[in-house]
């Protein structure tokens, strides 16, 4: 369940408050403005399914400048979605004003680690923008690796841990509670993007012996013009990509699209406030 925010029903657009954690793990496509950015985020679960294994939340901290993203494809359905969801929650609340996220990563490791279902897992990417240092921290947890948009060079490039020749080296949440994540910090410039996705997109395809993966994923992605909104963007994405897989995808669908430099107003003094009296109720 998301925490009260302002949102335009009309127009799907959300903007973030103070002290909000936004989203779940249910059917949306909305826009919402954070500081410093925006995103669009879209997700459809399977078989059209009131909620599905693909958790998303946004959060803004209490003094307007720490965002954090969340996306995780959680093994599973049903019910037991819904309660590792709230556990995501919790987590995220807890952490909602820590510049850094190590310790979030940490913590939501040994919960999954610890869970009594059988082979409880989940791939995860956690992005933590900081809009008074135009910088974003990400930690890469098993998951699909994000799309990174550069404003000075025009171009994508998929972002992987130093440590990894293909693959991100970080273990999924919940296989090793002594695993330690290696976390990426990047300089961002106004109109840079990222994109953030669940394996859906990577393993569409009509059978299982012609699947997009990376390549054509990038290829796709590559055809979009910089210069759409971002939900004209993901939805020329999702369409493309369903195409691809001969008009519908076989699994949650999940797609993050932010871009950097414009977002919601600076926080005023009241909402400040607002938001401290927030935590001190919590």
């Amino acid at each position: 369940m998301a925490d009260a925010g302002t949102e335009d029903a009309g127009a799907n657009l959300h903007t973030l408050q103070c002290m909000e954690l936004w989203r779940g793990n249910s059917s949306v496509e909305s826009t919402a403005l954070s500081a410093g950015l925006q995103a669009w985020i879209f997700s459809q679960p399977y078989h059209g399914e009131s909620s599905g294994g693909d958790v998303h939340y946004l959060s803004l901290c209490v003094g307007g400048i720490v965002t954090r993203i969340l996306l995780a494809d959680i093994s599973g359905h049903g019910i037991t979605v819904d309660v590792t969801s709230s556990i995501l929650a919790r987590l995220l609340r807890r952490f909602m004003n820590a510049k850094e996220q190590n310790r979030l990563v940490e913590e939501l490791n040994r919960e999954f680690s610890g869970l009594e279902q059988s082979g409880r897992f989940a791939t995860a990417v956690i992005a933590t923008y900081l809009s008074h240092r135009n910088q974003l921290l990400l930690t890469n947890a098993g998951h699909p690796r994000p799309l990174l948009f550069r404003s000075s060079t025009g171009t994508w490039q998929y972002l992987s841990h130093e440590n990894s020749d293909e693959r991100p080296g970080n273990l999924p949440l919940g296989i090793d509670d002594s695993a330690r994540y290696d976390h990426a910090a990047l300089a961002i410039a106004s109109g840079d993007m990222l994109l953030l996705y669940t394996d859906a997109f990577t393993e569409a395809g009509i059978d299982d012996d012609q699947l997009l993966g990376e390549p054509g994923l990038l290829s796709l992605v590559e055809s979009i013009p910089i210069t759409d909104s971002i939900d004209q963007f993901g939805r020329k994405l999702v369409h493309a990509v369903r195409a691809f897989a001969g008009g519908s995808v076989n699994d949650d669908e999940t797609l993050i699209v932010i871009r950097f430099g414009e977002g919601r107003s600076p926080v005023g003094l009241l909402e400040r406030l607002r938001g401290y009296l927030a935590v001190l109720g919590r």
